[in-house]
């Protein structure tokens, strides 16, 4: 009788780990950064182009600074409502 319940248990833990380790193979890493959109990519440099004079922007999701032409950009708020960029500072004349 011990021993069936010894077997149970192994089976029961057995099927947990696996259960647990499919799930980690389908969840992605938290630490993964995902790849910006070619699109955003163009819109960012599109918008970047159209003013020169400005040093911080947002789309009410993200906030960006022109760091030697490139725009560094926060990660997107949760649950926000992208908008179209807006300079948010600009060179000082």
């Amino acid at each position: 009788m011990r021993q069936s319940s010894i077997r149970v248990a192994l089976c029961l833990a057995l099927a947990i780990a696996g259960m647990t380790a499919a799930q980690a193979a389908d969840t992605p890493a938290a630490d993964a950064v995902p790849e910006p959109q070619q699109t955003e990519n163009a819109s960012l440099q599109d918008f970047i182009k159209a003013n020169p004079d400005c040093l911080e922007f947002t789309d009410q999701c993200s906030h960006c600074v022109i760091v030697n032409g490139i725009a560094e950009c926060s990660t997107a708020e949760i649950a926000c409502i992208k908008r179209e960029n807006q300079c948010t500072r600009r060179i000082a004349n």
